[in-house]
């Protein structure tokens, strides 16, 4: 078995592709310790989130020991994922298959599922207050919120905005609203989409979106223009984003970037118009704002943000620096360089179920070693993908060197379309691994 400092990208993709992420994280040191051969574990684990980070929790900590009393909390009773719904916005999937139930966690591992959503948390008390008032009691918390929205942290911006000019960063009615406005959009509209500041849930995710839009406009309004207004300079996987772009769509798409009047400072929803920082107007048939975004709100309540609105976490487990029965995974946490993805959330709730499970027999958690794999989907035939392996170094996380990178720039149109292949067997792979969900065939 190769060390995680030894793993190259070509063979990480090739273990997640054809085995999953479990022989992933097995390959890299991080898979969940068997309890053959140890003493016995009583204890109640009660997760919150039932996405990438919460339900790969759940499922992985009754692997580690069936014995324990795990409870997940989730209000959803089929949760939709925000990774592929920009597909769903391009024509090249229902959001139907973005669905995904419980019935595995409850049926084949024994979690109690939950279909509240959480109230309050008494960290001091080991108590989760539920919206009707019931009480679940813990000795171990995993909080798996993923994002709030900062309302208000741009001018203009507020929930009622949203309504007019939807940011769809959390799948559901915001994803139908955009998909709505974008299809009614006229035959030479214009869409405008504002990207923000760093950090913020999925990184490429703007630019996967404004592919989607583009490829969208290029069937049904190919007069359409896309402009891309960026609170930053640089992004993920910024070379190849642009010269998909220019491939397939020509020049309907522009990017303006920080320096060059690219963040906007003020939303006007009514008028779909927005200002960006030298005064410049820019008036949108269809806006999209992906605005400053924080911890899900049951992260506050159990005091365990801090004033970046985010949750600082001890990186070889992921336990709370604020609250050391608390631990904290996903978006919500500060765990740079990590992006906030859903490979990555599913990576954190395997390392960290397997240290609840030492911390609850009194034992010293293993080391664990973290990656992540993000496929983007420019046109249907036409895929990107970046890939990295982290592991904590003198107490802090950081990228294993040499263990990731990007496809390659110069390649023929064979090799985008497989990894356009590779990103649905990624989701597949992904989901049946959190919640049990059969590929589609």
């Amino acid at each position: 078995m190769k060390s995680p400092k030894s793993i190259s990208r070509r063979d990480a993709l090739k273990l997640f592709s054809t085995f999953g992420a479990s022989a992933f994280l097995s390959a890299c040191g991080a898979s969940i310790a068997s309890p053959a051969g140890r003493k016995n574990s009583v204890g109640r684990v009660v997760v919150v989130g039932g996405g990438f980070g919460g339900a790969t929790a759940a499922k992985y900590l009754k692997i580690a020991d069936p014995k324990l009393e795990v409870t997940l909390i989730e209000p959803q009773k089929r949760y939709y994922t925000c990774p592929f719904t920009n597909l769903y916005l391009g024509g090249l999937r229902e959001f139907n298959s973005l669905g995904h139930g419980y019935d595995e966690l409850r049926d084949k591992y024994g979690v109690t599922v939950i279909h509240q959503k959480a109230a309050d948390v008494d960290p001091e008390g080991h108590r989760l207050k539920l919206e009707d008032g019931t009480e679940v009691k813990w000795d171990r918390l995993i909080l798996s919120p993923g994002i709030d929205i900062r309302w208000g942290a741009l001018e203009g911006y507020d929930r009622e905005a949203a309504q007019k000019a939807p940011h769809a960063w959390q799948a559901g009615p915001q994803t139908h609203l955009l998909k709505e406005q974008l299809e009614a959009m006229p035959e030479n509209g214009t869409f405008i989409l504002v990207a923000p500041e760093n950090p913020y849930r999925c990184p490429p995710g703007p630019y996967e979106r404004v592919s989607m839009v583009a490829n969208y406009c290029r069937e049904h309004k190919p007069k359409a223009k896309i402009l891309l207004l960026d609170a930053k300079d640089n992004f993920s996987k910024q070379g190849l984003f642009m010269q998909g772009w220019k491939e397939n769509y020509g020049d309907m798409i522009e990017w303006v970037g920080l320096s060059n009047d690219g963040k906007v400072i003020r939303v006007d929803a009514d008028k779909l118009e927005v200002e960006t920082e030298f005064g410049t107007i820019h008036k949108a048939d269809v806006l999209n704002v992906v605005p400053p975004q924080k911890a899900g709100f049951i992260a506050d309540r159990a005091g365990v943000t801090d004033e970046s609105g985010w949750v600082p976490i001890e990186p070889e487990t992921f336990r709370s620096q604020k609250h050391e029965h608390i631990y904290v995974i996903g978006d919500a946490t500060q765990a740079a360089p990590m992006p906030k993805s859903g490979f990555v959330a599913n990576n954190q709730a395997k390392v960290t179920a397997r240290a609840i499970v030492a911390d609850l027999r009194g034992e010293d958690p293993m080391p664990g070693t973290w990656a992540n794999t993000c496929y983007s989907v420019i046109a249907p035939d036409y895929g990107i993908t970046v890939a990295n392996v982290f592991e904590v170094h003198d107490g802090e996380l950081r990228e294993v060197p040499g263990s990731g990178g990007v496809s390659p720039l110069e390649v023929d149109p064979t090799f985008r379309r497989q990894e356009a292949r590779y990103a649905a067997a990624w989701y597949a792979g992904i989901a049946q691994d959190t919640w049990g969900t059969k590929p589609q065939s």
